[in-house]
């Protein structure tokens, strides 16, 4: 199943999701909550604060930092009060006070009267646009759900497919049980960060636990403890178990790269063909390993190629 980007977040579902790490503390009632955010980024209202609308990003979250405050201050109170009110009737979706600053009698009339949520934090005022902007990105994200395992081999984010009853389980509880940590079990959701990668997660309800066929529901950090667990983790390689007998042709030597697509973010893959007595965590394991030597930029099969295609030139010349 894929999901396009979200056309928006609700304040209320930011404000949940988020107002732990980004220290948000709700000034007055709480209204608003509805409202919609559309862009996934942030805008300083200065220059609307002194009247020009003529260019106003209205679908981002509205900052008010030291400069803007300053300017609010520099007016008497009435006009201070009409600059606000002109603000919070552009259907913003809410307005944050940055730096634990003061928050205008005026701004907090206007919002009132437009039902209109606003918050103060501590942080600095870039400091928190830059994390506000990161966590929308996350939100707006393009998603999508994959059958299959995710698990974190020492770095590499290996998500791990099949069909049923081809030993999936028992593979990530071999890796398991190896010291690598489990993401997800059976299904996948990954976020399109930026077009440029891809981070899996598990669904709320399943994460942390496997299925394993005659043993059940299993509490995998229960029983190998919280560093057998990863909440998250960038994809970086799919492997693809087949039966042996279903493969017409096998790849001995691994010249010709693979690629998995997800979100239209191609991944490095590799198929391993399943036959009973291989050791698939093992593995599995090893293409892992072997993925993270290639990102480093060492690659065993061309590096072997190469050093035949001399020997056999040596050869030749003699």
């Amino acid at each position: 199943m894929i999901k396009g980007k979200r056309p928006f977040i609700e304040v209320g579902e930011f404000y949940s999701r988020h107002a732990e790490a980004l220290q948000l503390k709700l000034v007055g009632p709480a209204i608003g909550f509805d409202r919609k955010i559309r862009e996934p980024t942030i805008n300083r209202p200065g220059l609307a604060l002194s009247g020009f609308f003529v260019y106003f990003a209205g679908k981002r979250i509205q900052v008010l930092g030291n400069a803007e405050s300053s300017y609010l201050k520099s007016l008497d109170e009435a006009e201070e009060r009409a600059r606000c009110f002109q603000l919070c009737a552009q259907h913003i979706p809410c307005v944050v006070v940055s730096r634990s600053l003061p928050v205008p009698r005026g701004l907090v009339e206007a919002a009132a009267e437009h039902h209109i949520a606003i918050f103060r934090c501590p942080l600095v005022t870039m400091r928190f646009i830059n994390a506000a902007t990161i966590a929308l990105e996350m939100d707006f994200a393009p998603t999508s759900t994959e059958h299959g395992s995710m698990v974190d081999i020492m770095g590499i984010g290996t998500l791990i497919r099949g069909s049923s009853g081809i030993g999936k389980s028992e593979c990530v509880l071999g890796l398991i049980e190896r010291g690598h940590s489990l993401v997800s079990d059976d299904v996948t959701r990954f976020r399109a960060i930026e077009g440029r990668e891809l981070v899996g997660t598990a669904p709320d309800l399943t994460r942390y636990h496997m299925e394993v066929r005659g043993l059940g529901i299993i509490n995998v950090a229960s029983i190998f403890g919280v560093g057998s667990i990863r909440l998250e983790k960038r994809l970086d390689l799919v492997v693809t178990l087949v039966d042996w007998h279903e493969l017409e042709e096998v790849d001995r030597i691994g010249l010709e790269q693979e690629y998995y697509e997800i979100l239209g973010i191609r991944i490095p893959r590799v198929t391993i063909p399943v036959r009973t007595g291989r050791d698939l965590a093992r593995l599995v394991e090893v293409g892992a390993l072997d993925q993270k030597l290639k990102s480093l930029g060492q690659n065993s099969a061309v590096e072997f190629n190469q050093r035949l295609l001399s020997l056999m030139q040596k050869n030749k010349e003699k």
